[in-house]
């Protein structure tokens, strides 16, 4: 594998660094923040109640969202 110098801002770097785990290169920040994740790698994130929880918190905020979108319509007419 090659290597690349790169310029990045002051801040950036700083950035970067904050983001460094102990015994992390650059790389291996950058891999890490950039690495596509696909939805499977959230399999087993949350046990069944969390996920049930967030299911119905979900819903919820949906159901509440769709009101208000149905006045606002109202109000408009």
């Amino acid at each position: 594998m090659g290597t690349k110098n790169i310029a990045i801002s002051e801040e950036a770097y700083q950035r970067l660094r904050a983001l460094k785990k102990p015994g992390e290169s650059f790389t291996d920040v950058i891999e890490r923040m950039t690495h596509s994740r696909g939805i499977l790698e959230l399999a087993g994130l949350l046990s069944r109640a969390e996920a049930t929880r967030v299911m119905s918190e979900i819903e919820e905020a949906r159901k509440e969202s769709s009101s208000r979108v149905s006045k606002i319509a109202e109000e408009l007419d």
